[in-house]
């Protein structure tokens, strides 16, 4: 039992601010950070991203710079996006040597390798010329099993060229076994999978579609990724299926509005446990204080420890470097 006011009074421990430091029961650390990164073929300067301010098309001389500033604030990793120059129905970008990605991966892990993660967005839609996350059936359906041995192909072109994690993000049926294996067949047994396994077809995607260049150009992605109504069940039974395909890690996307998914995806697993501030997410809160609505800097730090409060141990935030250095 507990004593009852007067002589209770949970003031008592919100009084100052080095009381509620010493007392705060979630903490952010820049290390649980991840900086989601865009690189564009054949732009001579960062390109600004006019729904997502502070956010950037980056030059690959651009990104490395930027790496290296959240390197030095001590965020953890970086995910990276690519923008081809040319674009086709099998993405066949995303598998270049040649390709942005490969190039720009390379140049991370000889920069930054050394002290966070590299890791790479795995899946099609900022390759292909239909924006959809995968090769297209005659009748426009994105055809799972033919997508597989595109993932396949693409992972491991990322994994050749440096990649330290693997996070496939397409929502198809058996995407991290068809990845997996793949890596493990060509040598790569020691690259880690990041799986996108709670993902869901969210409104809140635009303005990314607008820096990676990936809008669909019919239909949406409600056949594939997750519906916002449907039963919990299902994205716990989604993270199970990755799991036992050989997932090291596991994702919830977006985060914000998917607290109470991340929650029990969090009590569910034995490993870490992701979930990404999406695009717009980000803009909301800089819209909002734009118009002098919300304290910005109090909003950013609340929106993360509430995603770290729910159970999140990495969070993918446009906001990395901005927070860790806050952090420090």
């Amino acid at each position: 039992m507990t004593a009852q006011f007067p002589a209770a009074r949970p003031r008592r421990l919100r009084r100052t601010a080095p009381m509620r430091r010493m007392a705060a029961g979630t903490r952010l650390h820049p290390a649980e950070l991840v900086l989601p990164m865009f690189v564009k073929e054949g732009i001579g300067e960062p390109n600004p991203i006019g729904s997502m301010p502070g956010v950037f098309q980056h030059t690959r001389d651009s990104l490395r710079k930027a790496a290296h500033e959240a390197a030095e604030a001590g965020v953890g990793g970086l995910i990276l996006f690519g923008i081809p120059a040319v674009k086709d129905a099998r993405g066949s970008a995303g598998d270049d040597p040649a390709g942005i990605v490969q190039q720009a991966v390379a140049d991370l892990v000889s920069d930054v390798g050394d002290t966070m993660v590299v890791m790479t967005d795995t899946c099609l839609d900022e390759f292909t010329d239909h924006g959809h996350c995968g090769i297209l059936t005659a009748a426009g359906e994105v055809d799972n099993d033919a997508t597989l041995e595109r993932y396949a192909a693409v992972a491991v072109a990322q994994a050749r060229a440096g990649s330290q994690v693997i996070a496939p993000s397409g929502m198809m049926d058996g995407q991290v076994a068809a990845i997996r294996a793949a890596l493990d067949g060509n040598g790569f047994e020691q690259v880690p999978v990041l799986a996108y396994s709670a993902k869901y077809a969210s409104a809140l995607y635009g303005p990314f579609r607008d820096a990676a260049e990936c809008a669909p150009q019919f239909g949406d992605r409600s056949a594939y990724q997750q519906d916002p109504a449907g039963p919990v069940g299902e994205a716990l039974r989604e993270v199970r299926l990755d799991l036992a395909e050989g997932a090291d890690a596991v994702m919830v996307k977006p985060a914000l509005l998917y607290l109470d998914i991340l929650r029990q995806v969090r009590d569910l697993v034995d490993v870490p446990v992701a979930a990404y501030q999406v695009s717009g997410e980000y803009a909301m809160i800089e819209a909002a204080a734009a118009n002098g609505w919300i304290d910005r800097d109090r909003a950013i730090m609340e929106s993360l420890v509430a995603i770290r409060r729910a159970g999140a141990d990495m969070i993918l935030t446009y906001w990395a470097t901005e927070a860790a250095r806050r952090l420090c």
